[in-house]
C-alpha cells in the first residue's frame, strides 16, 4: 500500500473487497481537486468541506454496493460527483442574487446607488424571481453553466474544467443558455442588457 504507482482501479478492488487503507489513499490522492472543484462552485470554504465529505461519503455507498463502473477514470468519476453535488446545493438553497442578471453593466450599478420606491422594490423583486424560474427551466446542462458563470462568477476555463469539457463546449452552452433565456423572457417582457453575452 505505500507504492504510490498503484492505479485507481486496484486501490478502488482493494477497497470493495475490504481494504479501507486503499480508499485513505484516493481520498488523499482527489481530496484537494474535488475540493477545489466545489469551491469554485460553492465560494465558500467550510460549505466545500462539507461537500466534499458528502461526495467521498457517496462514492464509499456506490463502490460498497457494487455500481462502481471502471470504464472511465476515477479521478473524473468523483469530480463529477462532486461537481453535481455543489450544483445541487446551488439549487436547493437557491443562492441567486437579489438583482438581475446584468449586474455587470454600469448603468445598473449605478441605479442601485439611487433609493428606490415601495412599487419599483416590488417590481424588481417580481422580474427577479421570474428571472431564477426561467433559470430553473433550462436545460440542465445549459443552466449550471450560466449558473457558474453569472452567479459564481467562474471563469470559463474553470466553468470547462468543473464539468470536465472543452472551453468551446462550455461557451457553446452558454450561448444557448442566454438565447433560450432571451427567447422566454421576450414572452414576460423582460429585457436582458448586451452584458449577457459571452464576450
Amino acid at each position: 500500500m505505500k507504492n504510490p504507482i498503484i492505479s485507481d482501479s486496484v486501490l478502488v478492488a482493494l477497497y470493495a473487497n475490504g481494504n479501507e487503507q486503499a480508499f485513505e489513499k484516493l481520498f488523499k490522492r482527489y481530496q484537494m481537486k474535488v475540493q477545489n472543484t466545489i469551491y469554485l462552485i460553492v465560494k465558500d470554504k467550510d460549505v466545500a468541506q462539507d461537500l466534499l465529505q458528502e461526495t467521498f461519503i457517496k462514492a464509499v455507498r456506490t463502490i460498497k454496493q457494487g455500481k462502481y463502473n471502471d470504464e472511465g477514470k476515477f479521478s473524473s468519476w468523483i469530480t463529477r460527483i462532486g461537481h453535481n453535488i455543489a450544483i445541487d446545493y446551488f439549487r436547493k438553497n437557491k443562492r441567486y442574487p437579489t438583482t438581475e442578471l446584468d449586474t455587470q453593466n454600469e448603468f445598473s450599478n449605478g441605479m442601485h446607488q439611487i433609493q428606490e420606491s415601495f412599487e419599483d422594490t416590488q417590481i424588481r423583486n417580481e422580474i427577479n424571481e421570474k428571472v431564477r424560474q426561467l433559470v430553473e427551466e433550462l436545460p440542465k446542462k445549459q443552466k449550471e453553466v450560466l449558473i457558474m458563470r453569472h452567479y459564481s462568477d467562474m471563469s470559463f476555463q474553470e466553468i470547462a474544467q468543473a464539468t470536465n469539457v472543452s472551453i468551446n463546449t462550455a461557451l457553446g452552452r452558454m450561448r444557448y443558455a442566454l438565447i433560450n433565456l432571451r427567447k422566454q423572457a421576450e414572452k414576460y417582457n423582460i429585457c436582458f442588457e448586451s452584458t449577457l453575452a459571452i464576450a
